[in-house]
């Protein structure tokens, strides 16, 4: 997410800036094209795969089915408030508004993302697990309650 993050922050900033050029209709459908293709791909490289991150490697197997659940419905709930939102603040703060918008929650994003989020990647399931177990209460360990 380090690495996909930037690319999402140029992306909205070539809309942004295109903005306040006059440039030719071809020239301005295909960078718009460009930068819509390579945001969305870019996106379901970094951000799209989180619910499926946590439901692979986080949860154990006897709580998977809830985890899916209710990233799921996180995941659509979120693309249903932006969907609604994206009209009303197009109105209010203009097309470079809103991607500028976008620009200060992906680098707030890119922050949180490069201070709390671990690295996970290529760790055996039973490290992860005693990764994030650290400074859990007493009488929380997964083993001990009985869930395998």
């Amino acid at each position: 997410m380090l690495y996909t993050i930037p690319i999402l922050i140029v992306c909205l900033l070539a809309l942004i800036i295109k903005q306040f050029f006059e440039l030719n209709s071809v020239l301005n459908a295909a960078l718009t094209c460009i930068s819509v293709v390579v945001y969305e791909s870019v996106f379901c490289m970094g951000f799209g795969v989180i619910p499926n991150i946590i439901c692979a490697e986080i949860f154990p197997t006897s709580v998977r089915g809830i985890c899916i659940s209710l990233t799921s419905l996180t995941y659509w709930g979120c693309t249903l408030i932006i969907t609604l939102v994206f009209p009303t603040l197009l109105q209010l703060l203009g097309l470079p508004g809103v991607f500028g918008l976008f620009v200060v929650g992906c680098i707030i994003s890119w922050i949180f993302v490069y201070l709390k989020v671990p690295e996970t990647k290529g760790m055996p399931l039973e490290v992860i697990i005693e990764f994030f177990a650290i400074g859990a209460k007493p009488g929380t360990d997964p083993a001990a309650i009985g869930i395998k």
